[in-house]
């Protein structure tokens, strides 16, 4: 039986392969973010399913309100937040850390209880599914706004599993390292142009730190994202996915 997803940050990297990986199993996908071209772009690789797309930034409640407008009082299954932005911050005048912890953690509470309401609709299979990162569990130097956010997301995720157990609402995040997106190659460039070396010189010494020696594929982070809106048991946890980067006991 197919089920009804909406998936924020649905228009590139992680938000379009978890919305390839659930369309393909038969589930409708309604991909939600800003720009209505990238959106456009991953409804054109969904093969199979009921899929649209929506157009709203999570940073503003009365955008996200005008998008649930347009959804009918429909009933779904699950939400992914899984838009977020990512880059440095510095102390001054060109501080990034509103702008950061507003997407990545105020913007994923925004989004969470506007549609709130349509998960609730659904009689089974509810599920809440955030995408963290393994910079809630370590620091990076001149990264305390995106460390910052990641790691307050997880306290919004347990806070939200207790709230809605009674309703039977599962909620869980995971919790990637490396993943070979357009963000996380925006970000090795970075890095490596601040530290006056070559991209690639940077991924070496990256992936040095991660036992695999590599970065995870955004479909490996899909099929995690997958399994979890698969099952029925496990709520207020942070799952790792790092290629053994962060092991927690």
């Amino acid at each position: 039986m197919s089920k009804t997803y909406i998936i924020s940050g649905a228009g590139s990297g992680i938000g379009r392969s978890i919305a390839q990986k659930l369309s393909a199993d038969g589930n409708n996908c309604i991909l939600l973010g800003r720009s209505k071209e990238q959106l456009q772009q991953t409804l054109n690789t969904l093969k199979q399913g009921n899929n649209q797309v929506l157009i709203a930034d999570i940073r503003s409640k009365e955008s996200l309100q005008s998008a649930f407008e347009k959804l009918n009082n429909i009933s779904i299954n699950g939400l992914i937040a899984n838009a977020g932005i990512g880059g440095e911050n510095q102390w001054g005048d060109t501080d990034r850390w509103a702008q950061i912890i507003d997407t990545n953690l105020t913007g994923t509470y925004n989004f969470i209880n506007t549609f709130l309401p349509l998960i609730r609709k659904a009689d089974e299979a509810k599920q809440i599914v955030i995408t963290s990162s393994v910079l809630a569990r370590l620091g990076v130097a001149n990264y305390s706004a995106y460390c910052a956010s990641k790691a307050g997301l997880l306290g919004l995720m347990r806070s939200w599993a207790v709230q809605f157990a009674p309703e039977n609402i599962l909620v869980n995040a995971i919790c990637p390292g490396w993943v070979d997106t357009d963000m996380a190659q925006q970000g090795l460039q970075g890095i490596a142009d601040g530290i006056g070396i070559s991209k690639q010189e940077f991924y070496d010494i990256a992936m040095q730190s991660v036992p695999l020696r590599r970065m995870s594929q955004p479909g490996e982070i899909a099929d995690l994202v997958t399994y979890l809106v698969n099952q029925s048991s496990i709520t207020g946890q942070a799952i790792d996915i790092n290629c053994g980067a962060v092991m927690n006991s």
